[in-house]
């Protein structure tokens, strides 16, 4: 009996044992997951309920001894909400790890500048992993720039970021503006920004560009900006054609043929460099630019180089056939 009793007692122990070392293995060991998996986490989501989540998607064998492992082993830690990537074979050590790190996915949106607001409108609506409704949002309101979003996140939300960030840098670059920037406003500051955006796609060029319209509107001329002309025809969109005699002539709120001064509000959303060129233009006398042939333009500060200017661009259009 008491053999008995002893072999008893060392299968007891030997079974404890390894029930202490399945617990404390189970911790680091590889688990099923047999791929990378996305898992959502939402806000408030407790460690149980990300437990379930974990095992329906086949990152855990166990829900239970995953929380279980994680109250001894986890540090008390809290989990994040988003999105997270559970890598093939994570262990229930690093998918906690991640939980309480908040490494959630990165998912990017992206404006580019000059884009006009229509297309940011379709572009968050044709965004499928976005949610809910939202409005054109007023031109010139948003700063393109690269934003990250989480999924099932809502298209207000990541607009109301975007249209943030523009009010945040606008007051900002407002403030330090030089003394011989023309606009009286940080709205006017926004509109010529859209036209200088629209009409040269070289940083380099823009502080001139902005500029010669400083100069223009001193002087009382019209700025002449054919990208004012498109706007009211597409709100921004590319014309597809070239523009018609009678689109130059049309009188309208933006049409800078047919009227002096700037249009009555923004034809893009303009970038930094843009803002940044109109509240700090270029010291130049020039009045006038024309397309160099090269993707640049040439700059004039006489009617008469101007036209010379233009004369060598026909030429060049000839040349390729444009004519």
């Amino acid at each position: 009996m008491r053999r008995l009793g002893c072999g008893i007692l060392l299968i007891g122990l030997a079974v404890a044992a390894f029930i202490a070392f399945r617990f404390v293995y189970g911790w680091s060991e590889a688990g099923p997951a047999p791929k990378d998996i996305t898992i959502v986490v939402p806000e408030g989501a407790t460690l149980s309920d990300a437990a379930v989540l974990l095992k329906r998607a086949g990152a855990l064998r166990s829900a239970d001894a995953f929380v279980t492992r994680a109250k001894v082993f986890g540090g008390g830690r809290p989990i994040k909400a988003g999105e997270f990537l559970i890598p093939k074979a994570a262990s229930n050590s690093d998918i906690l790890t991640i939980l309480q790190g908040g490494r959630t996915l990165t998912r990017l949106v992206t404006i580019p500048e000059g884009m006009p607001s229509i297309l940011v409108y379709e572009r968050l609506m044709a965004n499928e992993e976005l949610t809910g409704d939202i409005k054109v949002p007023a031109e010139g309101s948003v700063l393109p720039d690269s934003y990250a979003f989480d999924k099932g996140e809502s298209r207000a939300a990541v607009l109301k970021r975007m249209q943030t960030a523009m009010d945040k840098l606008l007051a900002k670059l407002w403030a330090e503006r030089a003394p011989n920037a023309v606009v009286k406003s940080p709205r006017e500051a926004i509109i010529l920004a859209s036209i200088v955006e629209k009409e040269t796609a070289i940083p380099k060029e823009r502080p001139t560009v902005a500029g010669v319209y400083g100069n223009r509107l001193r002087a009382n001329m019209m700025l002449q900006a054919d990208p004012t002309i498109i706007y009211p025809i597409t709100k921004g969109k590319p014309l597809g054609r070239r523009i018609r005699k009678s689109e130059i002539a049309d009188v309208n709120d933006y049409n800078t043929y047919a009227m002096v001064g700037l249009p009555k509000g923004p034809i893009a959303n303009p970038g930094r460099l843009s803002i940044l060129a109109v509240l700090h233009p270029a010291d130049t006398k020039a009045l006038y630019f024309v397309a160099d042939g090269k993707g640049g333009h040439i700059f004039a500060d006489t009617y008469q180089q101007h036209n010379e200017n233009v004369r060598k661009w026909f030429e060049i259009r000839r040349a390729r056939g444009e004519l």
